[in-house]
């Protein structure tokens, strides 16, 4: 297989480039970063912006049978004014792709890396009321430390429940708007332009080069940011909000299976987790297990919160597993120690 990587020297795409190269593919790589430490050498690198169309027309000079777009500016934002920046990056960026694609006919498979996060809040069932859909969380109740999500129509408890892919789209942040938006140029090409996609909506990804000390990093690289630094990692709201950590490796595994995966509808969309639920007080608390830190740097619940949070997401390997054969297979524990 001949297989274009955008966002290859990255945190993602670099383990699946690692991953297409161990298998014996032709492998380049297109990236606006530098040639990273952990580069390749079994695959070409070529330094450039997705954005731009001119660098469309050179990469896709030659054919290409598959393309794993994984180039975008990733997490929750620290300000609003950051919407142009996730906006051109990420909206734009995938269109320049899709435009790119369309000039040269490509008929391939494109691997799409998408998110958790098109979903907003998971999803939750009343003992009255059955399967409902939680609003977002009103300040004033989570300044109160009422984090749990009420049921719309009764104001009762809800239970979470795995969420799965044929659940609304509710993006409840720009980050989670632009992953949409990606998903939703990706299938309008492949509808209109013969060729197939998986988007892969990634949960919560750690494990080797993950990025460190930036606000746009996951839960787990903040954590480990910390650690490192000898400072507690900080748990907002009380620790209890759940998500489903997946290790890098079984993500790379993931993009490999989709791109060889059957897909007769056109363009698929399938979890990309690990199926076991965990809190994010006991994420922080494997890893300062695991990294064998001193008691004054044991993670720290603060109550805090922040604005487009939500407070369960957790996804059903199902789709996944019959579709694409693929089911994680790193414990969270054994990763984060590895």
């Amino acid at each position: 297989m001949r297989a274009l990587v955008t966002g290859g020297a990255g945190f993602v795409g670099s383990h699946v480039v690692d991953l297409l190269v161990e298998a014996g593919h032709q492998v380049t790589v297109l990236d606006r970063a530098p040639r990273p430490r952990w580069a390749n050498e079994g695959a070409s690198y070529v330094r450039a912006d997705v954005r731009h169309q001119a660098t469309w027309d050179d990469a896709l000079a030659r054919p290409f049978d598959a393309v794993f777009h994984q180039a975008a500016r990733v997490g929750l934002g620290t300000d609003f004014a950051d919407v142009t920046s996730y906006a051109d990056d990420n909206d734009m960026g995938t269109a320049a792709m899709v435009a790119g694609l369309h000039r040269t006919g490509f008929g391939g498979r494109v691997v799409l890396a998408s998110s958790m996060v098109v979903y907003g809040e998971g999803r939750y069932r009343c003992a009255a009321h059955g399967s409902v859909r939680a609003a977002p969380r009103p300040p004033a109740r989570l300044d109160a430390r009422q984090f749990e999500p009420p049921c719309p129509r009764c104001g009762g408890d809800l239970v979470a429940e795995a969420v799965t892919e044929d659940a609304p789209i509710d993006p409840r942040n720009v980050y989670a708007a632009t992953k949409v938006h990606q998903e939703h140029l990706v299938a309008a090409y492949v509808r209109e332009c013969g060729a197939t996609a998986v988007a892969l909506r990634y949960h919560n990804v750690y494990g080797p080069r993950m990025p460190r000390d930036t606000p746009y990093a996951g839960v787990a690289s903040l954590f480990a940011s910390s650690l490192a630094a000898g400072r507690p990692p900080r748990v907002y709201e009380d620790g209890r909000q759940t998500r489903d950590f997946v290790h890098v490796t079984d993500v790379a595994r993931a993009n490999v299976a989709a791109a060889g995966a059957q897909v007769d509808e056109g363009f698929l969309a399938v979890n990309v987790c690990s199926g076991t639920p965990r809190t994010v007080g006991q994420l922080a608390g494997a890893l300062w297990e695991a990294a064998g830190c001193r008691p004054e740097s044991r993670p720290v619940v603060t109550g805090e919160w922040r604005a487009g949070d939500v407070r369960h997401v957790f996804a059903s390997p199902e789709l996944a597993a019959r579709r694409l054969g693929f089911r994680a297979a790193t414990d969270l524990v054994a990763g984060l120690r590895g």
